[in-house]
């Protein structure tokens, strides 16, 4: 009876009746998008927005923060794993028979979802670095998570809980992230060869040269001092 009335699980039922009522390419394409498609777009924003902020005044300190994204992602997993060996929850359909899984071969424990973590926290740190952009990210990350239900691998509280952890971890993060990224960066900008990671504005924009100029930037002749 407590199983009936568990809203973890109502929810789950709720989109998982709904995929499982789906057929042909329709039923393809969310499982595809739920395990790879959603995940694969989100990782390509990443260059995207690098290709964007390159070329800021502050290139070194954002192209750190873009960094930071997929990286976060990666220290997410890292915490998820300890985290999900301790709860140790099945996945939903070994405890639910009529929760059918619209793909094959989902092994390990249900709490917390990787892809949701992992999902969020790249979605987080593009939204920190671009407003409109990380938007569309954050959005992507959410249908991710409403799709995990859908595939029925995961209840509502382990996306929930994957979200959580990975926007925790990667707003208190980003400080010391950046604080480490940026000096390399900021060295990848003075030296020939490696100047396209972070050049800056490029030249003529705010009265230096760009990463294209040749040679070391000369000193301004000082008036008054004459031959």
């Amino acid at each position: 009876m407590a199983e009936l009335t568990d809203p973890d699980v109502r929810l789950l039922r709720i989109f998982n009746d709904w995929g499982n009522g789906l057929d042909g390419w329709a039923a393809s394409l969310v499982t595809f998008l739920g395990e790879y498609g959603l995940a694969a777009t989100l990782v390509l924003m990443v260059p995207l927005l690098w290709l964007m902020v390159r070329r800021r005044p502050d290139a070194p300190q954002a192209v750190a923060m873009v960094a930071w994204a997929p990286l976060a992602a990666a220290v997410a997993y890292g915490f998820n794993q300890p985290i999900s060996g301790l709860v140790a929850r099945p996945r939903p359909f070994l405890d639910h028979d009529d929760i059918v899984p619209m793909l094959e071969g989902k092994g390990g424990w249900s709490f917390v979802s990787d892809h949701s973590s992992a999902a969020m926290a790249i979605a987080v740190g593009l939204l920190l670095v671009n407003r409109k952009l990380g938007l569309v990210a954050v959005a992507l990350a959410l249908f991710q998570g409403v799709l995990r239900l859908t595939l029925g691998v995961h209840y509502p509280s382990d996306v929930v809980g994957g979200i959580a952890l990975a926007t925790a971890v990667t707003l208190l993060l980003m400080p010391l992230a950046v604080w480490a990224l940026a000096p390399l960066l900021r060295w990848c900008g003075d030296t020939r060869g490696l100047r396209w990671i972070a050049p800056g504005p490029p030249a003529g924009a705010d009265g230096e040269p760009g990463e294209d100029s040749a040679g070391p930037r000369r000193r301004p002749v000082e008036k008054g001092l004459a031959a």
